[in-house]
């Protein structure tokens, strides 16, 4: 039996249930609160290209001529982004945006632009902070690290392939990220808000238009946005750019090891039962681990009484003591504990990346 459709009550229509929102769902007023702080980076640098070594046979220079034998210079360009911190004119950016350049020049949303100084740069967490000297500038807001969750939503404001200041939504996929090989010291949040290349050093923002990380890299095989981007959180950089400020540079402590994981095949190999912890693989002549009868095969289990959980605990324990400070640790050597003090020294400021990772 087919049944016939009931004809709308039109006293007590369905649509009479749905209530209008009182506004779209929109992220205009965050983007109106942070935009006007980022602003687009153009660098540029002076690079030599030295001739190829052939040129200088006597042979080859008779055959193509002496002016191929002679060092041709070329103006290199990079393109990025930056975040305005403060109404004095320090701007937040990437290293990598900035490394080597000759000149360096910032062009504000509202039309503005002017040439930026190097305040300070640290490589090994790819940060930079830049100076401009403008009035009425626009800052934004910073807010913690700790408040963000897996799953908030985020915006990305930056300058992608230089069309010009884009924002792009996301959400948190993940935070402290590591082990990508992008600079030494690493605890990425990680988004799939779009971010291309341009985009390196821009603001990554919560939905109340705060400042919860600098953008910097993207994991792509194309050289295109992936859903894979990485910012650097809000609170490392906070402290960066601090020391940046007082001292010029960044002042970590160091005790002079390179470090491996303890793994259960190591374990295995040494015969111990200890799964947690870092096996010292080398120790710097005139270190302070040297100077305090550390060794290489020593295994680390304790730093000042926390636990080495694992290697970038460790680094970033190390890194946070102040150097001339005398902490204590505790090793496992012939499967027997020892505690020796160690006074911190200051870590090379020129440090890179290693394979292995020194503390």
């Amino acid at each position: 039996m087919l049944l016939r459709p009931q004809p709308l009550d039109p006293e007590n229509s369905p649509a009479d249930n749905l209530k209008p929102l009182s506004e779209p769902v929109s992220y205009s007023r965050a983007v109106e609160a942070a935009a006007p702080a980022v602003v687009n980076i153009y660098s540029q640098k002076r690079v030599t290209e030295q001739p190829h070594p052939y040129l200088n046979d006597p042979l080859f220079r008779q055959l193509f001529g002496k002016q191929l034998a002679v060092p041709r210079q070329r103006l290199e360009t990079s393109l990025g982004s930056g975040v305005i911190i403060n109404q004095m004119g320090y701007i937040l950016t990437n290293n990598h945006v900035i490394k080597d350049a000759d000149t360096i020049q910032v062009a504000l949303r509202d039309g503005r632009g002017v040439s930026a100084t190097i305040v300070g740069t640290d490589p090994e967490t790819d940060l930079a902070v830049l100076k401009v000297s403008l009035k009425n500038l626009p800052s934004i807001t910073l807010t913690q690290t700790r408040d963000l969750r897996i799953g908030d939503v985020v915006l990305a404001i930056g300058n992608p392939f230089g069309v010009g200041q884009t924002v792009t939504m996301g959400i948190v996929s993940a935070t402290g990220r590591s082990r990508l090989g992008l600079s030494t010291f690493e605890n990425f949040i990680q988004t799939d808000a779009a971010i291309n290349p341009g985009n390196s050093g821009g603001a990554l923002i919560n939905a109340a238009g705060q400042l919860v990380g600098i953008n910097t890299a993207i994991y792509s095989r194309t050289g295109g946005s992936q859903g894979i981007g990485f910012a650097i959180p809000v609170n490392l950089a906070r402290d960066v750019m601090n020391q940046i400020l007082e001292h010029g540079y960044v002042i970590r402590g160091w005790l002079g090891v390179e470090i491996q994981a303890i793994t259960p095949a190591l374990a295995k190999a040494f015969r111990i039962n200890q799964q947690q912890g870092a096996i010292v693989t080398g120790v710097f002549r005139n270190s302070p681990a040297a100077a305090a009868g550390v060794r290489a095969g020593d295994f680390i289990i304790r730093i000042a009484d926390q636990p080495v959980g694992s290697i970038r605990t460790m680094r970033d324990r190390i890194a946070s003591i102040q150097p001339g400070e005398t902490v204590e640790i505790l090793l496992l050597r012939n499967n027997q504990l020892l505690k020796t003090q160690v006074k911190a020294g200051k870590r090379p400021t020129r440090f890179t990346a290693p394979t292995t990772p020194a503390e």
